[in-house]
């Protein structure tokens, strides 16, 4: 057995190191500049911040765990914390700051750390991808302020948040009702992101959302989004997953003579059949031309060779301005849901899927 040796030290050790970063990295983004702009008496606007935003990083988001952190010194001087707030101080404020537009200050926030601490923004396949998108958040059982009827079945909220990159930097994230469809305000959302995005990377940006933000004004947007980035001699693409809706499924035997030039055999019993279309959207008295792949599968058997009483037709979609080969498209977007792990890492790592306020403007 090793001859352990044991030895007192007058250093103070700390479970929560970690927040050196963290502290850097608030510096870099100016969290200070907030104490001039939204002045207090006590605790300053800049400490109410940090102390709410070291909890985050620790993993927990309730205003009660500010407590355990009243005393600790390392948790002060790593944030570099002139004071630590109360519980109820903490609520107060934030609920005070939130109703006085403390978000429309702190949106940049992100972009401005990101550009001054030179991140890392990995392309993928020659494009930046810029993943959009909606999640719930399961609020059961609470009387929280817009939390209503999700489409998960739950009580929650829905907000819509945009990744960027392959390291899924987070350009924006924004509270919405349960109830809220997808397509509400998204097109506004949309233009904020690419306005903090651009300045990020001088590579081409590959919009991705699914089937919820296929709307004929949307694309529109996307559109005109796509000629202001290439008159500014830069590229933008999108991958939008389109929508069937009911009239497009109840219409399966025109698809199904459309595919008959494309089939290609997959396995006994399940072919495929991939072409591209050019479909014509209007918005706004103008008219675009809007290339869009599909995919018709028939399936007569199960993979161990069942057969069915009948064949089975999924037929999908994808709107894209990308030249790329239908297989490719599609390729491409099924890498769209890797951004699902951006959303888990909120919801757990950060503790941030049971928000802590009664009130919508505070958590928002």
């Amino acid at each position: 057995m090793p001859n352990v040796k044991f030895r007192a030290s007058g250093r103070t050790l700390t479970s929560h190191a970690g927040l050196s970063i963290i502290g850097q990295c608030l510096d870099l983004a100016g969290v200070d500049s907030l104490d001039a702009r939204f002045p207090s008496q006590g605790v300053p606007t800049s400490d109410i911040i940090k102390s709410y935003l070291g909890l985050l990083c620790l993993g927990m988001s309730d205003f009660d765990a500010i407590e355990n952190f009243r005393q600790d010194t390392p948790f002060k001087q790593l944030l570099t914390l002139q004071k630590v707030p109360s519980t109820a101080t903490l609520r107060q404020r934030l609920e005070k700051l939130a109703a006085q537009g403390l978000q429309e200050r702190t949106a940049s926030w992100s972009t401005t750390l990101l550009s001054l601490a030179e991140a890392p923004i990995t392309a993928e396949k020659g494009h930046v991808c810029l993943d959009i998108d909606t999640f719930v958040m399961d609020n059961s059982n609470s009387h929280k302020e817009g939390v209503t009827r999700t489409y998960q079945k739950v009580d929650g909220y829905t907000p819509i948040a945009a990744y960027l990159g392959n390291e899924g930097w987070c350009l924006g994230m924004e509270l919405r009702p349960g109830k809220q469809h997808t397509m509400k305000e998204s097109n506004a959302f949309l233009e904020r992101v690419l306005t903090r995005a651009y300045p990020l990377t001088d590579a081409p940006l590959l919009v991705r959302e699914d089937s919820g933000f296929d709307s004929q004004e949307h694309l529109a947007l996307l559109e005109q989004q796509r000629q202001a980035r290439a008159d500014d001699g830069r590229v933008l693409d999108y991958i939008v997953k389109w929508n069937p809706r009911s009239s497009a499924k109840e219409d399966l035997a025109t698809w199904q003579a459309v595919a008959e030039d494309y089939w290609e055999e997959l396995r006994p019993g399940k072919r495929q059949a991939l072409w591209t279309q050019r479909v014509s959207i209007r918005h706004d008295k103008v008219e675009y031309e809007v290339k869009r792949v599909m995919r018709l599968v028939e399936r007569t058997t199960q993979p161990d060779g069942q057969f069915l009483l009948e064949p089975d037709y999924e037929l999908e979609g994808w709107w894209t301005s990308l030249d790329d080969t239908p297989e490719a498209v599609i390729q491409r977007y099924q890498a769209h849901a890797t951004h699902e792990q951006f959303h888990s890492e909120i919801k757990t790592d950060l503790d941030l899927e049971r928000l802590p306020s009664g009130k919508f403007a505070t958590n928002d």
